[in-house]
């Protein structure tokens, strides 16, 4: 590889400068002439027209740009909670991640999980710390907050000069300077520099630098610089860093062919495009790939366990054409390497998220728990448009697959999930600009899930009408919340062949889906302890129409409990405003902490449920009169507290209804 390759991903709350960062970098580089705005939607990231309208960015958008013998492939994204989505996915295909902090708001919600994603999925980042300039920056308390958040050691690679005025500026330390400053900080962290600490010794220039790659690359160690995007203060600094610090992407190489396709678009000319990051190997135009999916690639469970889901066959399609990024533009180049992230045409099972070649290994922790879900249909009421509609939520889906459309023949109306209105807006834009589509969203209402009640067994005999023979014995036990699924238990082969053990489990994980009350089952361990099938009258699929009826009759006999989703509020408000706060929390059915008292402000935190906070943020506004500062994030599930009764519309025919299923399953029976 003649050139060093490095692919970053620039992160931050919404609002913190990562477009214009990236627009600098840009400039810096040569690669644009003029440097756009954000707000007046000229920014070359930002391409959709809802971005250049709202002045926000919704997807991820990459550029590339040469520095002193760098690639540097950039991917922006977005900064508003109601697309993280596009954060998580991005993660995947990094180097290290640039991480924006403003000096005047501090670390915001949004960007403190992304700090714990990094931790969790041992990914290295810088942080930029922003907007110096501005009235009210108080760079201090910023590196404060980001020592309280983590483990990690961080090393000032420049000073900021009066901060909090436009007269603001950075100063870079000398060799001596920052040979004296590095090693007091590496000594905490490293061996070597802790040796040179205790004998009252500075370590040389060129150790210094050697140290603070390895500590960067093992997540000991992360830089920060500091400037202002908006007028290009620390921009070259910041690039000089990545270059001389940063890992390249030859430390994430493989041997063989192994990618991850990170996002997906759909062009009217291209057809759909997947971006992807080639880890090892190389793809040319018209190269037949293997698409895999993390399903498809899990290890062999042990022998006292259960036997695995049928692996699907692999897909193999041809890539038609191949286009890498020259700045903010993407160009014609018939072939990608590894190490560089290009977007490929030609692959129409592709979805966010498949992996290319072989499963990349190491994932991060979720940042996004979607928890609304809404109903869709078309405007004008035309129930004709339903298929057209469905079918273009579902492209949309490849490209967001948290929007998870699902739709039965029949049905009056489609559901989708939903982080918020923001991504609603986004949507109803998309189907009118791309499909053509007028459609209709009803008011979010929660997901809620469900979990057994208690031990039990679930049994279900299909062996009339013949030919056909199934039977499936389950045992179910509650777990924690939390815990999620576990399935167990394995069958001698005589008594139920491997393969129908495969079929019983891949048919068990679709069963998860919808519950007695039409929700997603969690939070219980699933033991297989009986089978049977028939040597002459069994089917293949026989176990596929069993499975699912032993699974209802399971849950009807150990009964369902709700579960409600949470948030985890956290308020800071003039100090006046404390009873009422608590009041609020108190009326929502919340958990909070003791206050914490600052001054003329507080601060509290609370555990509230989603159903009963959807409209806090107005309220809070109002009580507060704007001067309340709000950040909320996804906390987990607990047991519903409320009388109601929460029923989920169930898609498709109930197993319940047992002569009903039988035939829808056989194929004799529809919806519609």
């Amino acid at each position: 590889m003649s050139e060093k390759i490095h692919n970053i991903g620039i992160m931050a709350h919404v609002d913190s400068g990562k477009t214009t960062l990236t627009e600098q970098l840009l400039y810096l580089s040569g690669s644009i002439r003029q440097i756009g705005s954000v707000d007046e939607g000229t920014a070359s990231t930002d391409n959709m027209s809802i971005e250049k309208q709202r002045g926000i960015s919704v997807r991820s958008a990459a550029a590339s740009i040469k520095w002193k013998d760098n690639k540097i492939n950039i991917i922006d994204t977005p900064g508003h909670v109601d697309f993280a989505g596009e954060v998580e996915r991005a993660l995947s295909a990094l180097d290290y991640a640039v991480v924006i902090v403003s000096a005047v708001e501090g670390v915001r919600a949004h960007t403190e999980n992304i700090l714990k994603s990094l931790d969790s999925a041992k990914i290295p980042r810088l942080v930029f710390i922003n907007k110096i300039d501005r009235a009210g920056a108080d760079t201090a308390s910023v590196l404060k907050e980001l020592k309280a958040l983590s483990d990690t050691a961080y090393i000032e690679m420049n000073r900021p000069l009066n901060s909090g005025n436009e007269n603001a500026s950075i100063a870079s330390f000398s060799d001596d300077e920052f040979s004296a400053h590095a090693t007091e900080i590496l000594a905490d962290i490293n061996e070597q520099a802790e040796e040179e600490f205790l004998n009252e010794n500075i370590l040389n220039i060129d150790d210094v630098k050697t140290i603070i790659r390895k500590e960067i690359l093992n997540c000991k160690l992360s830089p920060i610089l500091y400037g202002s995007a908006k007028h290009g203060i620390g921009v070259k600094e910041l690039a000089d860093v990545i270059t001389e610090y940063m890992p390249s992407a030859e430390h994430k190489a493989t041997d063989g062919l192994c990618g991850i396709i990170y996002k997906i678009e759909h062009d009217k000319q291209n057809g759909k495009i997947s971006h992807i990051r080639l880890f090892g190997g190389e793809i040319s135009n018209r190269d037949e790939v293997i698409l895999v999916t993390a399903d498809n690639s899990k290890s062999a469970v042990s022998e006292n366990d259960a036997v695995d889901e049928e692996k699907k066959p692999d897909t193999k399609e041809k890539v038609s054409q191949i286009k890498t990024y020259n700045g903010a533009k993407l160009a014609d180049s018939g072939f990608v390497h590894g190490g560089d992230i290009a977007a490929l045409c030609g692959l129409p099972s592709a979805k966010a998220g498949s992996f290319i070649g072989s499963l990349v290994q190491g994932t991060a922790s979720k940042l996004v728990y979607p928890f609304l879900r809404v109903r869709v249909s078309p405007a004008d009421g035309d129930e004709r448009k339903l298929p057209e509609l469905a079918g273009a939520l579902s492209q949309l889906s490849d490209e967001e697959p948290y929007i998870d459309a699902k739709w039965e023949n029949g049905q009056k109306e489609i559901t989708i999930s939903t982080t918020g209105k923001i991504q609603l807006e986004v949507l109803e834009n998309l189907l009118k600009e791309r499909y053509s589509l007028d459609a209709s969203f009803s008011a979010p209402t929660v997901i809620y899930k469900e979990t057994p009640s208690k031990a039990g067994l679930a049994r279900a005999s299909y062996t009339m009408p013949k030919p056909c023979w199934a039977v499936v014995e389950f045992k179910f036990e509650p777990m924690p919340r939390g815990y999620g699924v576990s399935y167990h238990g394995r069958l001698p082969s005589n008594q139920c062949f491997y393969r129908y053990q495969s079929h019983i489990r891949t048919s068990f994980n679709t069963c998860l889906e919808q519950g007695l009350y039409g929700w997603e089952v969690t939070d219980f361990k699933c033991t297989l302890i009986g089978g049977e099938h028939h040597t002459i009258h069994t089917h293949p699929l026989d176990f596929f129409v069993c499975t699912p009826m032993a699974f209802m009759n399971g849950l009807q006999e150990t009964g369902s409990t709700i579960l409600e989703p949470l948030l985890k509020i956290r308020i800071t408000a003039p100090a006046e405003l404390s009873g009422k706060l608590l009041s609020e929390i108190v009326k929502m059915g919340g958990e909070y902490d003791s206050p914490v008292t600052h001054s003329q402000t507080v601060s509290l935190e609370a555990v509230v449920p989603v159903a009963t906070s959807m409209d806090f943020p107005t309220r809070l506004a109002v009580i507060s009169s704007g001067k309340a500062v709000l950040n909320q994030t996804f906390y987990g599930y607990r047991e519903c507290c409320d009388s109601l009764e929460h029923v989920n519309p169930r898609r498709g025919v109930n197993p319940l209804d047992r002569s009903k299923w039988i035939l829808w399953a056989r194929g004799a029976y529809t919806t519609e």
